[in-house]
């Protein structure tokens, strides 16, 4: 479950942010494309958590879409899952974006 990984990364990313304050709500943007289950990573967060300047924090997460290229037309592609079908028809897509993970905000109280 590499949600464990993620959501321990998010988690020393705003501790350090934080500067030891307590973190009350982290907002993550996670790629549609990403292959990350966005429960599982919510349950790893409140784990990660604990003992930390973010225990009992919220995550709030943003579902950005993925955006391909496809190799036969050009098109761009709005992917909300790794497979897709351009307006073509054409199924050989380049992805462009949607597999990111980023820290949006967080609030400290």
């Amino acid at each position: 479950m590499h949600e464990l990984g993620l959501a321990m990364e998010v988690i020393d990313l705003v501790s350090q942010r934080s500067g030891g304050a307590r973190i009350k709500r982290v907002v993550v943007e996670v790629g549609a494309l990403a292959a990350v289950l966005p429960d599982a990573l919510e349950f790893c967060f409140g784990l990660a958590a604990e003992g930390t300047p973010a225990e009992g924090a919220t995550m709030e997460m943003v579902t950005v879409p993925g955006r391909a290229r496809c190799a036969a037309c050009g098109a761009e592609v709005v992917l909300m899952q790794p497979l897709g079908e351009c307006a073509c028809g054409g199924v050989a897509l380049e992805w462009l974006s949607g597999f990111e993970l980023t820290v949006r905000e967080m609030e400290v109280a």
